[in-house]
């Protein structure tokens, strides 16, 4: 199964690639403003200001690559990293670039940009009027009012006692008024911000280099950490996935990997009671009652280890649980997405932009 798995996606990425994405322009025709489908944040290479966005329409499987720079003739700009959907508007917040570019998410059509950020990585709606962006370097996260689009102040995240730039943040979760933020680079906290008076009230200690979390149905928090490298100033330990039950400001591990693995990407499937991840391969681990089975290899990798390259990015519709797995191949030429049912069984192959490394979807 896994090995037909890995032959077919081969096959499909063969045949996709004698695609003419640049044909499938036709807005009148393909009625932009009722496109239901998803997102593919393409990252581009660093310094190079070539990261672009893709659609993917799912009912008629077109693809329309660098929409926004083909919409408003303008970059997107250099390493889009997320983007969120708010009502009717697309936030994508472009890292090296220091800003968020605001757009409509059914048109395209640039909407305004937001800008005085550092190294910007998720935006995270408090309210209508107040939202979060984390950042990498700044020691802060910024404060910003959607609706003006500006930043409108800040929460200290600064740790000037160690020897690191601590503390980086990254995704944002919440659970009642406490916005969760892991802290990965160079790091092992999960801060807990309260947000009604914007302000970190206690931190989390997780295994080092948490890269990602989610919530699942009961608002437990999972956090994945990558353990560090071999060589690194802060230390390598073996990566772990985490558990902090829902209100508690203690973790607790579920599973250790070996040090060397590098597992990435924790998603949640709709319902919140699967996890997702990347480990080389595709994994899944059901959660069930107290006691969690083993991760599952669900989907392997057409890639030998050591390949400089191959699955990147991963998502799962919240509404058919249909995975997305980006694949940057060499991190050079465009890159491939796979889209997969959650049976496993492969439903369509996408050419996209240079290095594809997330996704946002876009519902009725």
């Amino acid at each position: 199964m896994k090995q037909l798995f890995s032959i077919l996606l081969l096959l499909l990425a063969a045949l996709t690639s004698c695609m003419k994405d640049d044909e499938l322009w036709d807005f009148e025709r393909l009625g932009v403003d009722k496109l239901q489908g998803v997102f593919i944040i393409n990252e581009g290479n660093f310094t190079y200001g070539n990261s672009s966005l893709s659609f993917y329409d799912v009912s008629s499987g077109e693809v329309l690559n660098d929409i926004f720079y083909n919409t408003n003739a303008l970059p997107l700009g250099d390493v889009a990293l997320s983007m969120t959907i708010r009502d009717s508007l697309a936030y994508v917040v472009v890292n090296n670039s220091g800003r968020i570019y605001v757009m409509s998410a059914s048109t395209f059509q640039y909407r305004g940009k937001i800008t005085g950020l550092t190294s910007p990585r998720y935006i995270h709606f408090v309210s209508d009027s107040k939202a979060y962006v984390s950042d990498l370097y700044a020691r802060s996260i910024a404060i910003i009012n959607p609706l003006s689009m500006e930043v409108t102040g800040s929460i200290d995240v600064g740790n000037t006692q160690g020897g690191f730039h601590q503390h980086s943040s990254e995704q944002m979760l919440q659970y009642g008024k406490y916005v969760y933020t892991n802290c990965w680079s160079f790091d092992n906290k999960v801060l807990v911000i309260d947000s009604e008076r914007d302000v970190v009230v206690d931190s989390i200690e997780v295994l080092k280099q948490p890269n990602s979390m989610v919530m699942d149905r009961y608002h437990n928090l999972w956090v994945l950490s990558d353990g560090g490298f071999e060589g690194s100033p802060y230390g390598y330990e073996a990566p772990g996935l985490m558990k902090i039950e829902a209100g508690s400001r203690e973790a607790v591990v579920v599973h250790r990997f070996e040090r060397g693995e590098q597992p990435s990407e924790l998603h949640i499937n709709g319902g919140g009671d699967t996890l997702w991840f990347l480990n080389r391969h595709l994994y899944r681990l059901p959660l069930e009652g107290e006691a969690p089975t083993l991760p599952e290899l669900f989907v392997e990798s057409p890639y030998g280890p050591g390949f400089n390259g191959g699955f990147y990015g991963l998502d799962i519709d919240p509404a058919s649980s249909e995975l997305y797995i980006s694949d940057a191949v060499d991190y050079v030429q465009r890159g491939m997405v796979y889209r997969i049912a959650a049976n496993g069984v492969p439903m369509d192959t996408l050419r996209v932009g240079i290095s594809p490394a997330s996704f946002c979807f876009k519902q009725e």
